[in-house]
């Protein structure tokens, strides 16, 4: 499924009162006073406003998302609640619109499965990390590879899953990357979906600091 394709299923989610999310990265995120944060894939921008109680004033939060609808309603969401700390920001994965160095921490939900290219979305994740800066991320992985029927199918795509990779292609993927800490802190069992089994997790790991 092309980037169109999701941004559309995404707008018409917006409004919707599904779960659009594997798992909560934001529980293991511990965001201090006055750092700046992001959410890849922030949606409706409820982890966003909730960094951004835990940040204050002196902090900020990004929300990064490809689809109108989802920045509109989180837009919105921030307005109706007065939160003034943040700021919505349409990006392609694979093109983060943010400055190089401006994040403290970094978070996602289910999102970065759907990268055509993964490497590149963490490369993405790391340039706008300052150094030593974290990630905590819950995404899905297969066991074993996806089949082809799968990748473009509606269904399979807004479950998380069509364009998820392997456990052992996702570790060597953060550290391709330049990530180092690595650190698995929930992870489910692996269930089927389609001809294929997966399971979620949420992972942890920093930027390196220097070299």
């Amino acid at each position: 499924m092309n980037t169109n394709q999701i941004e559309v299923r995404y707008s018409k989610l917006a409004e919707d009162s599904c779960c659009l999310s594997c798992g909560g990265a934001i529980n293991y995120s511990k965001a201090l006073p006055g750092e700046t944060c992001a959410d890849i894939g922030s949606g409706r921008g409820t982890d966003v406003l909730r960094l951004a109680e835990s940040v204050g004033e002196i902090g900020f939060v990004y929300g990064v998302d490809v689809s109108d609808g989802m920045l509109a309603k989180a837009s919105k969401n921030a307005e109706k609640l007065g939160v003034k700390n943040v700021r919505f920001v349409k990006s392609e994965l694979e093109d983060i619109q943010i400055t190089s160095e401006q994040v403290d921490l970094v978070i996602s939900n289910c999102t970065i499965n759907h990268a055509h290219n993964k490497l590149q979305a963490w490369s993405e994740i790391a340039r706008i990390l300052k150094k030593g800066g974290r990630f905590v991320v819950s995404d899905i992985y297969s066991i074993g590879q996806v089949p082809d029927e799968y990748r473009n199918d509606p269904v399979a795509v807004s479950e998380c899953w069509a364009g998820s990779s392997t456990k052992d292609e996702y570790l060597q993927t953060l550290a391709q990357a330049g990530f180092t800490g690595i650190e698995i802190l929930e992870e489910s069992q692996p269930y089927p979906k389609g001809k294929i089994e997966v399971a979620s997790f949420t992972i942890a790991g920093k930027k390196k600091c220097c070299g």
